[in-house]
């Protein structure tokens, strides 16, 4: 076994599959990043917004023989499913909701080349390169990690060989891996809250400005080009005996009794460690102290991101 390996079970996220002839110019009527970019071998992050350019949800996008599949928070699936498929009238293109059909696996650790292999498949060479099985698919992500797309009636096959050649870990680390490469995830909780630069959108690549129109556009490019982003999404930590939630309110001393940010995901560790992206005032990082819940409420501590905010 390959001690420096762990891999997990990712329960909390489910699968939408769009199919078509009309697929990838539908999405990319929709999404904020450049569908026609996609290939089979490459992966992208992109969201989803309402017409005021303010997030319903955050994907993992790839594509697998012509089909599009969108990794999101599972209990968002179906009704992000049915909000895209009432704009799609005439065009020629389903969306489905596969969660059923497919079982994902984080796998993190730098030596997974011998496992993947295993597997029937070689490890994608860097980050949102993706690489196909007979019944898999491998995406490589930030951090040194790896998810696996597996068939559903595969998956125990695929669970032994995880087993065999790495540890099994929790769900929580691959949450922490995404607070770690400063990822951000929509939630039930934050939907309509971040316009995409607000959540680093343009800094993890998730966002095009070339591509054309997309729902809340004119919002995200106006954002872009007429100044400076007011809020950022930082990583810190936080200590306390109440874990913090995504949708919680951030304060900081400029702003008073008014909120001036807000928790976007989080991992505990008890009895009182929690890991968090949080969306602060960018006048406030490295300047002021950002506090939760309250304007004396426990402090976050900021810590660094592994890409520069802007």
């Amino acid at each position: 076994m390959a001690t420096d390996l762990q891999w997990c079970t990712i329960g909390s996220s489910g699968v939408l599959r769009f199919e078509g002839p009309d697929a990838q110019a539908f999405l990319q009527g929709q999404l904020t990043n450049d569908v026609a970019a996609l290939s089979d071998t490459r992966s992208q992050y992109s969201g989803y917004c309402n017409p005021k350019g303010r997030l319903l949800t955050a994907f993992l996008l790839w594509q697998r023989e012509g089909a599009y599949y969108a990794m999101l928070p599972r209990e968002l699936c179906e009704p992000i499913r049915k909000r895209l498929a009432m704009y799609i009238l005439r065009a020629k293109v389903k969306a489905l909701d596969v969660s059923a059909e497919h079982v994902l696996f984080g796998l993190s650790g730098t030596h997974a080349s011998a496992l993947l292999a295993a597997l029937g498949v070689s490890a994608p060479a860097a980050p949102h390169v993706v690489v196909h099985g007979a019944n898999l698919s491998v995406i490589r992500l930030p951090v040194d990690r790896c998810l696996i797309i597996a068939a559903a009636t595969t998956a125990n096959e695929i669970q032994s060989q995880l087993a065999a050649h790495a540890c099994a870990g929790s769900e929580t680390l691959w949450r922490a891996h995404d607070i770690a490469a400063g990822v951000p995830q929509v939630l039930a909780a934050t939907q309509e809250q971040f316009v995409p630069q607000t959540v680093n959108f343009d800094l993890i690549h998730a966002v095009s400005f070339d591509k054309g129109c997309y729902p809340g556009q004119e919002i995200v490019a106006r954002t872009r080009y007429l100044g400076r982003v007011k809020q950022r999404m930082v990583r810190a930590s936080l200590q306390s005996t109440v874990a913090p939630a995504p949708g919680d309110k951030l304060y900081s001393a400029a702003f008073g009794d008014q909120a001036s940010g807000m928790v976007v995901s989080v991992v505990s560790h008890p009895p009182d460690q929690h890991e968090l992206l949080a969306v602060v005032q960018a006048g406030d990082i490295g300047k002021a102290t950002v506090h939760w819940q309250a304007r004396d409420g426990p402090p976050l501590q900021i810590s660094t991101l592994p890409y520069p905010i802007e």
